[in-house]
């Protein structure tokens, strides 16, 4: 089906933003996974996409995860005075914060600690092949995410052979968790931010800036900024130590995807 999109969505920048580490490109378009469900989608120009998907599914499943309802056009016109992010912004304008699966987002961000991006997505690729399930599509197998429970079965040897290295014990803690029903993911969601970092920490391995990713990428939680290493270089040498995301509300984390895609394409944006 034909999409129109009015806002800015730019899939090549999104798939660099460090967010989301299972897309590709295949057949000249971007493929994109959550859960079981697999979007094909081609850039057409002019705001328009080609995506293989039915309508039904467009509206409840990806146009949710694309985070569409939002105007990000908008919150890049909010930044006023401040030079450094409005080059960031301008830079990742066509990023948005995707709204992706929290238990892969769980997974993937302890997997995360310590490792480049690549190495992130070759661990994933990894753990899904090994205990995700096969999924056939029109052109390519795949595998989904792997369950709780087939987390909870692989044991430690198993997941040693995907790269995960000292996380293993950190994704075991988190699919016992899930399994025996201490951490209950699906139901996050209505709890406050302080309630849902406090549930996050609870698993082994997760401080602060995995929490904030997960509350970030998998829950909306649009206010929410993770500091890695690179958000902390922009707050010391642009921000003198101060924190610039504060004053954007629920749009902080909004702006830290912008600045995280700028440095990453500037690296002499910050030392």
């Amino acid at each position: 089906m034909i999409i129109q999109i009015q806002d800015e969505l730019d899939l090549s920048k999104i798939a660099e933003s460090g967010q989301c580490f299972r897309v590709a490109r295949v057949a000249g378009q971007y493929r994109f996974m959550t859960g079981p469900k697999v979007l094909y989608i081609r850039p057409l120009g002019a705001g328009r996409y080609e995506a293989a998907c039915s309508e039904s599914e467009w509206k409840q499943v990806w146009s949710p995860y694309f985070d569409l309802q939002r105007n990000y056009a908008a919150v890049r016109r909010s930044i006023a005075g401040d030079a450094f992010m409005r080059q960031a912004a301008e830079s990742g304008r066509g990023v948005r914060v995707l709204r992706q699966d929290p238990w892969e987002m769980l997974v993937t961000f302890i997997i995360s600690q310590r490792k480049s991006i690549p190495a992130i997505q070759k661990a994933v690729e990894a753990l899904a092949s090994a205990f995700g399930t096969a999924l056939q599509t029109e052109h390519e197998t795949l595998h989904t995410f792997p369950t709780p429970q087939a987390l909870c079965a692989a044991g430690e040897p198993g997941l040693r052979q995907c790269g995960l290295g000292y996380r293993v014990p950190y994704v075991q803690d988190a699919a016992r968790k899930v399994c025996d029903g201490t951490l209950r993911l699906d139901e996050l969601s209505g709890k406050s931010d302080g309630e849902l970092l406090d549930a996050l920490k609870e698993v082994k391995g997760v401080g602060d800036k995995v929490a904030n990713c997960v509350m970030l990428f998998a829950y909306g939680r649009t206010a929410r900024v993770p500091v890695d290493v690179w958000i902390q270089r922009i707050m010391q040498e642009r921000y003198a130590g101060a924190d610039p995301f504060a004053p954007y509300g629920e749009n902080a984390g909004i702006m830290q995807q912008y600045a995280f895609y700028y440095v990453q394409h500037h690296k002499d944006a910050v030392k």
